[in-house]
């Protein structure tokens, strides 16, 4: 029998190196925004534009992580090698077909994708010709997500840090090269980011390949069922997403009908709040890979086990975070310029800070519900979160003040919870049964 003290320190060998490569992920784009500000103001406001588009696009595809985790873990459970190899094989191929796809139509639509977001001409200019050369790593980008699936389904999240420390480290030589020396410009910040991320896809196939993580892929006919269990996986993700988009978009929407003040005061405060939820994510990482595999060794007591001290360590980062937020209020002010917006940002902040201990262990939580594969749950979670959310802050006066519509985003992640709480045995239980 595992020990508790074994079983945290699993855990935290996990949920470590994830953390790193989620805060070093967001690097590669820093790193252009840093060289691109020195190359003129159409050039850094045209980045800003792509970043938006190329985020948005590549959110779509997360399920080749969030999906081949626990898949991969449940099949290694079951100690059924073979059936982990055929998963990656198939999210790897069904990466590439997707890649190909995606890059074909930022390549053909970049120019409509520019437009939607109200570029004005010069910098739309540079928009199209950054987005079209960044297009061509797509089928790269999508790679490394399948890649980041399945080296954490293998419980192994230590090799997609290193390979994500390298893709930054590639960036960061590539283009200061390519923007000045070379005098490309914004281009060069593109083509610098292509090659990094290339240089990370073929890294991980090369990974996977020494590793015997996947299998060759046969005949397509034999992939097709993998694959579109896969694609029904990414379609229920994609659902989730929407509502949560639907629901903070309104929130967003919401404080900017408040004025200008309050949505600048908004903005500061949701990327707080973003940065922080990282470190939750780190154990939600880990618990969809440890729950899986438990999932596959049908253990419904190692679950439950597993479980409990995955919400530990999210209560404890909880209250870790909110100690955090309180400390660091005044340090918000530095953020900002405006006296007007400093206070708005002060006070949403500590409303942020106050929702931690609940925010925290529901995002563990939603990992736990990933490693079960309980995909309808976690919509029907989500759903109510956003409904929640959205009433409160357009039918109540919750939404005449930037903390009310904080405190329905607190009202919407304590509802999520609620639903987590109430389906999470009868999850287990269909996960053991499937």
């Amino acid at each position: 029998m595992t020990t508790p003290r074994i079983a945290h320190r699993a855990i935290l060998r996990l949920a470590v190196p994830a953390l790193g490569t989620l805060a070093i992920d967001p690097v590669l784009t820093l790193i252009d925004t840093a060289f691109v500000a020195r190359v003129g103001v159409d050039e850094l406001a045209a980045l800003g534009v792509d970043t938006a588009i190329l985020g948005f696009a590549f959110f779509g595809f997360n399920f080749l992580a969030y999906a081949t985790t626990p898949l991969v873990a449940q099949a290694l459970g079951r100690g059924n090698p073979g059936e982990a190899r055929r998963w990656v094989g198939d999210a790897l191929l069904l990466a590439a077909g997707l890649g190909v796809l995606a890059a074909a139509i930022l390549e053909l639509l970049a120019p409509w994708f520019v437009g939607l977001m109200g570029a004005g001409e010069g910098v739309a200019e540079a928009a199209v010709s950054y987005l079209r050369i960044r297009a061509i790593a797509t089928p790269a980008v999508l790679i490394v997500t399948a890649a980041h699936g399945a080296f954490r389904g293998h419980q192994d999240t230590r090799t997609p840090l290193l390979v994500a420390v390298g893709i930054n480290v590639i960036n960061l030589v590539f283009d200061p090269l390519l923007i000045f020396v070379a005098g490309l410009g914004l281009e060069g910040a593109a083509l610098g980011t292509v090659i990094a991320q290339w240089a990370g896809a073929a890294w991980f196939l090369i990974l996977v390949r020494r590793r015997r993580l996947a299998d060759r892929p046969g005949p397509l006919r034999q992939a097709i069922p993998t694959i579109l269990s896969l694609a029904r996986s990414g379609m229920l993700v994609a659902i989730r997403t929407g509502f949560l988009l639907a629901g903070l978009t309104i929130a967003a929407a919401t404080a900017t009908r408040l004025g200008p003040s309050e949505i600048a005061a908004h903005q500061v405060v949701m990327q707080v709040w973003l940065l922080a939820a990282m470190v939750a994510d780190a154990f939600a990482i880990a618990a969809q890979a440890m729950v899986g595999a438990a999932v596959g060794s049908g253990d419904s007591l190692r679950i439950h086990r597993l479980s409990s001290r995955l919400l530990a360590w999210g209560v404890a980062t909880g209250v870790l975070l909110l100690a955090v937020f309180a400390l660091g209020a005044p340090a918000l002010e530095l953020l900002v310029e405006d006296p007007e917006v400093a206070a708005l940002t002060i006070s949403a902040a500590a409303v942020a800070g106050w929702m931690m201990p609940v925010g925290a262990p529901l995002f563990v939580a939603d990992g736990i519900f990933f490693g079960l594969l309980a995909f309808g749950t976690i919509i029907l979670s989500t759903a109510v979160g956003a409904v929640v959310l959205i009433t409160l802050i357009t039918a109540t006066p919750l939404g005449e003040t930037l903390d009310g519509i904080w405190w329905g985003i607190s009202a919407m992640l304590a509802a999520r919870g609620l639903v987590f709480v109430f389906a999470y045995r009868r999850a287990v239980g269909v996960a053991l049964r499937s």
